[in-house]
């Protein structure tokens, strides 16, 4: 969680003006989002829709159109609170993936409906199933203590379909830009797989610091050729590692 007072810190030699910093959900704290504020600087922040935060429940419970501002995007702009204690949202629904994850969750509750008539009294697979990631999340406990589909909670996350939860702090963006900014977030992700596959800038062979460094910088520097679709054609690993 010190990942963004430290970024922020580096950012200061750069002189830039008005920052907009976008994150995922897990650098979402409270202490995180007021330190971006300093020196005016804005979010924009994934929400845990099922983390039943107050205000989180109050924005997905808000009744709403959604207005369409991209194929496949469409954002519902809701404002929870008032003053200084006002949270700005946009709920975002992509409508091609609101179907997959229709088609997902009917998948898993047809294993379910088999698997379910299996299980009598083992209290082992009984834990097993109600912890499962996935599977644990339709389920509760009947009268006897074994597990059944909740079809109150079927309801609940059919709601949920194809939408994400995004907070800014910014009001004079639009629910569009908000909406677009956080989509960024694909190309930082696609940026990490390129690292980790192509590039592989671990685990380094190296012991002393400005080895190391010269390293890292020299991934980077790939990383940034291929971003910019340069002609450069990068020979085999073994080749960018003897350049290191």
């Amino acid at each position: 969680m010190s990942v963004v007072e430290q970024v922020k810190k580096d950012l200061i030699g750069w002189k830039l003006g008005r920052v907009i910093t976008v994150l995922d959900r897990g650098f979402n704290s409270e202490d995180n989002l007021r330190y971006l504020q300093r020196a005016g600087g804005h979010y924009i922040v994934g929400e845990k829709m099922r983390s039943g935060r107050e205000n989180t429940v109050k924005a997905l419970s808000r009744p709403g159109r959604f207005q369409t501002v991209r194929d496949n995007l469409e954002v519902k702009e809701i404002v929870v609170g008032e003053g200084e204690a006002r949270e700005r949202y946009i709920l975002v629904r992509n409508p091609q993936e609101a179907q997959r994850d229709k088609a997902k969750r009917e998948a898993v509750i047809k294993e379910l409906e088999e698997q379910l008539p299996k299980i009598r009294s083992h209290a082992k697979a009984v834990c097993e199933l109600m912890a499962h990631p996935v599977y644990g999340r339709y389920l509760k406990l009947d009268s006897r203590g074994l597990p059944k589909i909740d079809r109150g909670k079927i309801k609940e996350e059919e709601k949920l379909d194809g939408k994400y939860l995004l907070r800014t702090s910014d009001d004079t963006l639009s629910s569009e830009d908000v909406a677009l900014g956080y989509k960024q977030l694909l190309l930082v992700e696609d940026a990490f797989r390129t690292l980790k596959s192509r590039l592989e800038p671990r685990p380094v062979y190296h012991r002393l610091e400005d080895r190391i460094r010269a390293h890292v910088l020299l991934c980077w520097l790939a990383l940034l050729l291929i971003r910019i679709k340069s002609p450069f054609i990068f020979a085999s690993r073994k080749g960018f590692q003897g350049c290191s």
